[in-house]
C-alpha cells in the first residue's frame, strides 16, 4: 500500500509518518512544503491542476492529510485549512479517485461545549474563533467530496516532542528554561478551562486504523481522550515533573479564547465502534513522555 502524508514533517505528521511505516507492506511518501519531502506540495497556493499531476506520479492508495496551521491570521487560517482540503479533494477526484482520503480535524469546530457533557459527530458545529471556523470549512470541504473519506477530529493533542505553539509545548519549554532556580517565576494566562487532551501517539495509531480499516467509514470521527481536564491541572502535572521549584502565576484575564471556550470533552464511542480505537496512552503517560523526550508508540 502506498500512503502519501501531507505534512509529514509537522508535530502530527512525523508521529503519523513514524507509525504507517511500522504497517506491514506499506511505503510511506512525503509531501509538504518542507525541502525533505519527495513530493513537494503547498496545499495553500497550489492549483488543483498541479496537484493532481503530482498525485498522479506518488499514485496513493491513501492520503492522510497532517498539513494544517494551528496559528497566523485569517487568511494564513483560511489558507491552508480551509482552502488546503478543498483543493486536494479536487485534485483527487482527477488523479486518484479511488484513494481512501483520512484528513485530520480539530475538536475546535464544535466551538463552546457544555459543561459535565461530551459531544458527538451529531453535534451542531459553532466554532468561536477563525481556527476552529477554517477547519470546519476544511471538514466540510472533505465530508461534501464523495471520496472515500474520513474526518478525524482530534481534541488537544500532547506528547513527545509537542512544540511550543500548543500549550503543553509551551509549558514544557518554559519549564525547562526555569530549571531548579527557586527564585523563577512562570507567568501564565487563564488556567481555568477544561480541555481533551489526547497522546499524539494515540493520534497516529487512530490514523493506521483509518487507512486499514475495510470499507466505508463514517464521515467524522472523534479522537480524543473521552474526558475533560482542567488545564491548571496539566499545568500542574508538569510541574511536579520538572521538579519546578519556582512561583506560578497565573493571569486570569490572559487569554479571551479560554474565556469563549471554558470546556471541551469529546465523546469517543464512534471512533470506538467504527475502528476499534480507544486511547491507550494516560495523560500521565503523555506528560512523561513530553518532558522525558521518549517517543516510544
Amino acid at each position: 500500500m502506498r500512503i502519501l502524508v501531507l505534512g509529514h514533517t509537522g508535530y502530527l505528521g512525523a508521529h503519523v509518518a513514524e507509525r504507517l511505516r511500522a504497517l506491514p507492506g506499506t511505503q510511506v511518501l512525503g509531501g509538504g512544503r518542507s525541502p525533505a519531502a519527495g513530493f513537494p506540495v503547498d496545499l495553500a497556493a497550489v492549483r488543483p491542476e498541479q496537484l493532481a499531476k503530482t498525485l498522479a506520479s506518488a499514485a496513493p492508495d491513501t492520503v492522510v492529510n497532517c498539513a494544517g496551521a494551528t496559528g497566523g491570521d485569517a487568511v494564513t487560517l483560511a489558507e491552508v485549512n480551509a482552502r488546503g482540503p478543498a483543493v486536494l479533494c479536487a485534485a483527487l477526484r482527477s488523479a486518484a479517485p479511488a484513494a481512501r482520503l483520512v484528513h485530520l480535524g480539530s475538536a475546535a469546530e464544535y466551538g463552546p461545549g457544555r459543561v459535565d457533557s461530551r459531544v458527538a459527530e451529531s453535534a451542531a458545529t459553532s466554532p468561536a474563533g477563525p481556527y476552529g471556523a477554517t477547519k470546519l470549512a476544511g471538514t466540510v470541504a472533505v465530508t461534501a467530496s464523495g471520496l472515500d473519506a474520513v474526518v478525524l477530529r482530534v481534541g488537544n493533542p500532547v506528547g513527545p516532542r509537542a512544540p511550543a505553539s500548543g500549550l503543553p509545548g509551551r509549558i514544557a519549554g518554559l519549564l525547562r528554561a526555569a530549571g531548579t532556580d527557586p527564585e523563577a517565576v512562570l507567568r501564565l494566562g487563564d488556567l481555568s478551562a477544561f480541555r481533551d487532551f489526547v497522546d499524539v501517539r494515540d493520534v497516529a495509531r487512530a490514523v493506521a486504523l483509518a487507512v486499514t480499516a475495510p470499507g466505508p467509514l463514517p464521515p467524522v470521527l472523534n479522537i480524543g481522550g473521552g474526558r475533560a481536564v482542567p488545564v491548571r491541572e496539566l499545568v500542574r502535572r508538569l510541574v511536579r515533573l520538572a521538579g519546578f521549584a519556582g512561583r506560578v502565576e497565573e493571569n486570569a484575564a490572559g487569554s479571551a479564547r479560554s474565556a469563549e471556550v471554558s470546556w471541551q470533552c469529546s465523546d469517543i464511542g464512534a471512533a470506538a465502534r467504527a475502528l476499534g480505537w480507544r486511547p491507550v496512552h494516560s495523560l500521565d503517560d503523555a506528560l512523561a513522555a513530553l518532558w522525558g523526550g521518549d517517543g516510544t508508540p
